[in-house]
């Protein structure tokens, strides 16, 4: 089956899927907090994200009062998720840049804010200014290559690649919906594929998942 047949499937059954799927990490609706939240989801779920940021708004309700924290201080409400030293110094130096910017709406905008890449950039044009984008976490990067969507390994490549296939008007969505059958059904070990709804046009189903 071809690449745009896959994707037109794919499309159409996650959405029946996943209706209501959207972004995991809570914010607040504040669209800075979403960036330090995206920024310290790397490498970690966005549960334990979840599960650590209230503890910070609470100290550092403001970008002005995050970029005058210690970093030190930072860490110690961090230390439950990977690479939390390393994590607390990007988001206080994060925080100084958008406590005196306004937040760019454009991915070569944010990505000059400390920590932030292309992952968190995509993610933020989505949510927060409505632009079709993709973002290629670790569910989207597994997904696309097993369902054969892309046969690059490099997200940047594998962000091209789904453009092309995926309509700009379905972007957000379809990367919130496979994200959520990443997370339920597509999983990194063990993957439903006996229950899974996008088995028919899966190659991995037949030759066993990488």
């Amino acid at each position: 089956m071809k690449r745009e047949h896959t994707a037109e499937f794919v499309i159409a059954m996650l959405e029946k899927l996943y209706p209501e799927a959207k972004c995991a990490l809570h914010y607040d609706g504040i669209p800075e907090r979403l960036v330090v939240s995206t920024i310290l989801s790397a490498q970690t779920t966005d549960s334990a994200v979840n599960r650590v940021t209230p503890a910070l708004w609470k100290k550092y309700p403001t970008m002005s009062l995050l970029a005058l924290a210690e970093r030190s201080d930072v860490e110690v409400l961090l230390k439950t998720i990977g690479l939390f030293r390393n994590k607390a110094d990007f988001i206080i130096r994060a925080a100084r840049f958008m406590a005196d910017n306004t937040l760019p709406d454009t991915i070569s905008g944010l990505v000059e804010i400390p920590g932030v890449g292309r992952k968190t950039a995509n993610v933020v044009t989505g949510e927060i200014f409505g632009k079709p984008s993709i973002t290629v976490d670790t569910h989207v990067k597994r997904l696309s290559m097993r369902l054969g969507l892309s046969v690059n390994t490099s997200p940047r490549k594998i962000e091209q690649d789904l453009k092309k296939l995926i309509p700009p008007e379905d972007q957000i969505m379809f990367c919130h919906r496979l994200i959520t059958h990443g997370r339920n059904v597509c999983r990194a070990r063990k993957p439903l594929c006996g229950v899974c709804s996008l088995a028919a046009v899966c190659p991995s189903t037949k030759k066993g998942n990488p």
